[in-house]
């Protein structure tokens, strides 16, 4: 008995009991645990969306707050909102060849881009929008940074800027995640007299005396690529290959300005 006990195809038999039950708990765990999680990263996104915005304040019931946000779909090529239905993933679209397109010139390094990307719109009691926030990403010196614009409604003036992931360096390029490196940004201009994308963060601190003070933001020190990285992911999804479409229409539907018929804001 006692050598049929220790017999290799008992031990067998225990050691695949053994990983059939632990098996069978981490599966229940992790179905039973995916509501919590996707409410959790639910509240996570609304959360940046609002920091972004400079709408969050600590404490507050954030999905109460963001009930007067609206999230809208736009189809990136034409600048239109399009239908999508609620679990659409713009990130997991860009990985489809079906759903997205490549990238060229690709400043941001992202190599392909979903064809309908999503948009926030917060509006105030009286319904009518007060900011536009844009979701942005693109590479930096070690990973691929996500973040949130937001754009007051004249789809020109920066209200905030939030990124929500990253992989730079701790205290350098890790610094955009920094609330005062961020405010430099509100009040900033994106687009110039000519329709171009102006915004550059730029080595030093930008002072009153700075030229074109109003598309300058302070650099971040040691950090130079991570900023280089930021400048392109802006200049990228502010172009024509971005946003920029959807925002002509955005300016003459809630900034009271006309769409962008001489190219200039």
């Amino acid at each position: 008995m006692t050598q049929d006990k220790e017999s290799i195809a008992n031990t067998l038999r225990v050691a695949f009991m053994v990983c059939l039950v632990c098996a069978v708990v981490v599966s229940a765990s992790a179905v039973g645990l995916r509501p919590l999680q996707l409410d959790n990263f639910m509240e996570y996104r609304q959360i940046n969306v609002l920091q972004a915005a400079g709408l969050y304040e600590p404490g507050m019931n954030v999905r109460q707050a963001f009930e007067g946000v609206e999230r809208r779909f736009v189809d990136i090529e034409t600048g239109e909102y399009v239908e999508q239905p609620d679990d659409y993933d713009q990130r997991r679209a860009a990985r489809d060849p079906e759903l997205s397109r490549p990238v060229s010139p690709d400043p941001a390094s992202i190599r392909r881009q979903a064809r309908v990307a999503e948009v926030f719109l917060a509006r105030d009691d009286d319904g009518e929008v007060r900011r536009i926030i844009l979701p942005v990403h693109g590479y930096g010196l070690w990973s691929t940074m996500y973040g949130f614009l937001a754009l007051e409604p004249d789809a020109n003036t920066i209200a905030g800027i939030g990124f929500f992931e990253h992989g730079e360096t701790p205290g350098l390029g890790g610094e955009i995640d920094n609330p005062r490196w961020q405010e430099n940004w509100q009040g900033k201009k994106l687009f110039d007299e000519d329709g171009e994308v102006a915004l550059r963060v730029v080595k030093g601190s930008v002072g009153e005396g700075t030229p074109d003070a109003d598309y300058r933001v302070d650099g971040l020190s040691g950090a130079t690529l991570t900023a280089n990285g930021v400048n392109n992911l802006v200049r990228f999804w502010m172009g024509e290959m971005g946003f920029r479409p959807y925002l002509e229409r955005a300016r003459a539907e809630y900034g009271g300005g006309d769409a962008l018929d001489n190219g200039a804001f």
